[in-house]
């Protein structure tokens, strides 16, 4: 009996252990690295502080970042129909960094009549690529394991 109790305490400790040690399975308010090279970010990201974050995490090449900024649109591309829709555009910050943000259609509304010159408030999270980075997760989580993101045009909220 006592053995079967020491069982099922240690599946217990290793499952917790493999979920605090899965990338992007915490909140904003985890302090836990997932990456050698970290960034510390506020909680509350303020709009003057997000594009140096931003740069950081592409210099460091830092991805699982939750971040909210703005930046124009310099292109959209034709939506990605694979697997889960995703709504695809680019947009330029005020530092020259240039973001992929891949929104997701089949859990938030599409931005519809979106064009070249918009501008474009995000809130999600980053992943690094040698082009600038990704910006996904801009709606909201239907079984509650992740931050909800969103995006924001014309006043608009669409998560």
């Amino acid at each position: 009996m006592k053995q079967g109790i020491l069982i099922v305490g240690l599946a217990a400790a290793l499952g917790l252990g493999y979920w605090i040690g899965k990338p992007g399975s915490h909140s904003l308010d985890s302090n836990i690295p997932n990456s050698e090279n970290t960034v510390q970010i506020e909680k509350n990201n303020r709009p003057s502080n997000f594009e140096k974050q931003l740069q950081t995490a592409y210099e460091q090449q830092i991805s699982n970042l939750q971040i909210e900024g703005r930046g124009r649109v310099i292109k959209t591309l034709p939506d990605d129909n694979k697997g889960s829709r995703h709504q695809r555009f680019i947009l330029k910050l005020n530092s020259g960094q240039t973001l992929l943000v891949a929104h997701n259609i089949d859990l938030a509304p599409k931005i519809k009549g979106l064009k070249k010159g918009d501008m474009v408030d995000f809130y999600g999270e980053y992943e690094w690529s040698e082009r600038g980075g990704v910006i996904h997760w801009t709606h909201h989580d239907p079984q509650g394991r992740h931050i909800g993101g969103w995006l924001k045009h014309n006043g608009k909220l669409y998560e």
